[in-house]
C-alpha cells in the first residue's frame, strides 16, 4: 500500500463535507472514490460538483474494493453507527467531532475498530494549527513553568436559521447538545491536550435565545489532575460571535490563542509576542474554517494507517473531551460537581 493512494468514501454530504474533500484533494497519496448519502438529489448534486461517483447504498459502498477508509460526516449521533459498520467491513474509519454523543457508543466504535484491526481517527483539526503547534512545544518544554490556569472561551453566534437548517441540529439524540459538544469541543480538546486530564468539574447550562432542546449558553469551572484550575464558557447566543480563545497560564509565562493566531505570549525574560490579524474562524460562520489543519490531520491519519500506529487524535483522545462535556451537562442537571479522576 506504500505506493498506492488510500481511497476514502465520504458518508454524509453535508456542510462540513466540502472541507474534507478539499483537504484530501491536496494530498498526493489519497483520494475520495465515493460519496454516499441518504437523500438521492442532495448526494447526486454534491458528488457531481466534485466529479466523484456517488451512491445511496451504504452496504454497497462498504463492500467496494475501491474503498479503503470511510469518512463519517453524518450527524454526531450517527458517527459510531457508521464507523462500526465500516470497521466490520474491514475499512479504516475517521469521524467528525465528537466521536459520538455517548460514551457507550464511543466505546463501541473504539472496540469495533480494535477488533477489526482497522485505524480509527477523529477530526480535531485545530491541533494542527501553527499557533497550537508552537504553543504545545513551548508548554511541553516547560517554558511556561508550572501550569496554574487553563481556560477556553467559545463565544460564538448561530442564527435560528442555522438550527432550522437540519432537523438533527439542536437535539440531544443526534447533536448531543449545544455549543459545548458541537462548537466548543474543538477548544475543549485543545485545553485537555495541553493541561491534561480533569479531576472534577462543575457546570451550568441554559437555553436563552434559540428554540432548541439543548443549551445555547453555559459555563464550567474545573480542576485538573495537575492541580491547575480552569474555566470553560461556550455559547451560540453571543452576537455577533467572537474568535474562540484558549488561555494557558504558567508560573513563568502565558500563551493566549485567539481564533487561529497567538493573540498574546510572554515568557519570563522575553519580550511580549503576538501575531497580527486574528481570524474569527467559525465564530459567526460555521463554514469559515481553514482547510490546512484538515490536510495535516489527514496526512497523520494516512501515515498511521501505513505505519500501523495510532493517529494523534485516536478514539481514546477523542473520548476525553466527550467525557468532560457530558460531565458538564450532568453537573448542570444535578447541580453537583462531577468527579472524573
Amino acid at each position: 500500500m506504500s505506493d498506492q493512494k488510500l481511497k476514502f468514501a465520504l458518508i454524509g454530504p453535508g456542510a462540513i463535507a466540502t472541507h474534507h474533500i478539499l483537504a484530501i484533494q491536496q494530498i498526493e497519496n489519497a483520494e475520495i472514490t465515493y460519496i454516499c448519502g441518504i437523500e438521492k438529489e442532495i448526494t447526486k448534486n454534491f458528488a457531481e460538483k466534485f466529479q466523484i461517483p456517488w451512491s445511496t447504498e451504504l452496504k454497497a459502498v462498504l463492500a467496494n474494493k475501491e474503498v479503503d477508509a470511510v469518512i463519517a460526516t453524518v450527524p454526531s449521533g450517527l458517527h459510531a453507527d457508521i464507523g462500526i459498520q465500516a470497521a466490520q467491513a474491514g475499512k479504516h474509519v475517521i469521524v467528525e467531532k465528537p466521536i459520538d454523543v455517548t460514551l457507550e457508543k464511543a466505546d463501541e466504535l473504539v472496540n469495533a475498530c480494535k477488533n477489526a484491526g482497522t485505524t480509527l481517527g477523529v477530526i480535531s483539526q485545530n491541533r494542527y494549527l501553527d499557533s497550537v503547534l508552537k504553543a504545545k512545544e513551548l508548554i511541553t518544554s516547560g517554558k511556561l513553568g508550572e501550569l496554574v490556569q487553563g481556560d477556553a472561551y467559545i463565544k460564538w453566534y448561530r442564527s435560528e436559521a442555522y438550527y432550522q437548517s437540519g432537523a438533527w441540529r439542536g437535539t440531544w439524540k443526534l447533536d448531543g447538545g449545544g455549543p459545548f459538544i458541537n462548537q466548543g469541543i474543538h477548544f475543549i480538546d485543545l485545553l485537555l491536550s495541553v493541561m491534561g486530564p480533569v479531576k472534577w468539574v462543575s457546570g451550568k447550562t441554559k437555553t436563552i435565545t434559540h428554540d432548541i432542546e439543548v443549551e445555547d449558553t453555559g459555563m464550567a469551572m474545573l480542576e485538573f489532575v495537575n492541580g491547575a484550575y480552569g474555566v470553560i464558557q461556550a455559547s451560540t447566543a453571543t452576537y455577533p460571535g467572537l474568535p474562540a480563545r484558549l488561555e494557558i497560564h504558567g508560573t513563568k509565562g502565558t500563551i493566549i490563542i485567539e481564533g487561529e493566531k497567538i493573540a498574546f505570549m510572554q515568557i519570563e525574560g522575553q519580550e511580549p509576542y503576538k501575531e497580527s490579524d486574528v481570524a474569527k474562524g467559525g465564530a459567526s460562520d460555521p463554514l469559515a474554517i481553514n482547510v490546512t489543519p484538515f490536510v495535516r490531520e489527514y496526512k497523520d491519519f494516512i501515515e498511521a494507517v501505513r505505519e500501523k500506529r495510532e493517529p494523534q487524535v485516536n478514539g481514546a483522545e477523542a473520548r476525553r473531551s466527550l467525557e468532560l462535556i457530558l460531565a458538564i451537562y450532568e453537573s448542570s442537571k444535578t447541580g453537583k460537581p462531577i468527579q472524573l479522576n
